[in-house]
C-alpha cells in the first residue's frame, strides 16, 4: 500500500515500518495501533505522526509517565490545561526513551496547549514537553548529557543528549525539545 492516505493505522513506525526509499507501508506497522497523521511523503513521514491526545496519553500512562494540570483539564487552547493533542509521536517516545534511561518517575507539566513560545520546534507544534525537575531527573539530565551552555533569550542552561534532543533548565521545570525519540 503506498503512502499517500492522509490518515493510516500506525505500529512500529521506526524500525523499518516505513520504507523511505519506497514509500510503502508494511502490514506489520498497520497492526494494533492508535491513529496517526502521516505526510504523503515518506522521508518526512517520522517528523509529520501526530497523535491525539487520548493516544499519547494512553502511551505515556501505559509507560508510567504522569502529567499534572494547572487547570486540571487537557483542552489545547487553554494555556491553563496540559494537552497532548497533535504531539509527535516522537516525542511521546522519546519522553518514554527517557524514563526507561533514567530509572526516574516522570511527571509532565506542559505539552501542546497554548501558552509556550512559538516556532517551528515548539510546543505547539508537537516537539517539546516540560517536565517537574526532581532531583533524580535534574541528576540524570545534568549528569549524562553534555551542557551545551545557555540558550539565547532567557540564559536557561542547557543539556543535549547523543541523538541530538535538548533539555533546558528553565526556572520550574525541564523544557525538552525532541527532534527523535532518542534511541527507542
Amino acid at each position: 500500500m503506498a503512502v499517500t492516505s492522509t490518515r493510516i493505522r500506525l505500529g512500529a513506525l521506526l524500525g523499518g515500518a516505513v520504507l523511505a526509499t519506497t514509500g510503502v507501508l508494511t502490514a506489520q506497522s498497520a497492526v494494533a495501533a492508535p491513529s496517526a497523521t502521516v505526510a504523503s511523503d515518506a522521508s518526512s513521514a517520522v517528523a509529520a505522526a501526530k497523535l491525539s491526545h487520548s493516544d499519547a496519553a494512553n502511551r505515556l500512562h501505559g509507560a508510567g509517565i504522569s502529567w499534572t494540570s494547572s487547570g486540571g483539564c487537557s483542552d489545547r487552547n487553554n494555556p491553563t490545561c496540559t494537552s497532548f493533542e497533535q504531539i509527535n509521536l516522537t516525542s511521546v517516545q522519546g519522553a518514554i526513551t527517557l524514563k526507561g534511561a533514567s530509572g526516574c518517575a516522570l511527571t509532565i507539566t506542559g505539552g501542546t496547549e497554548t501558552g509556550h513560545a512559538s516556532g517551528t520546534y515548539s510546543h505547539w507544534n508537537g516537539y517539546k514537553l516540560d517536565f517537574s525537575p526532581t532531583s533524580c531527573l535534574s541528576n540524570y539530565i545534568t549528569g549524562t548529557f553534555t551542557n551545551i551552555g545557555p540558550r539565547p533569550g532567557d540564559g536557561a542552561q542547557q543539556y543535549k543528549s547523543g541523538s541530538g534532543n535538548v533539555y533546558a533548565r528553565e526556572s520550574n521545570h525541564w523544557d525538552v525539545t525532541y527532534y527523535n525519540c532518542g534511541g527507542c
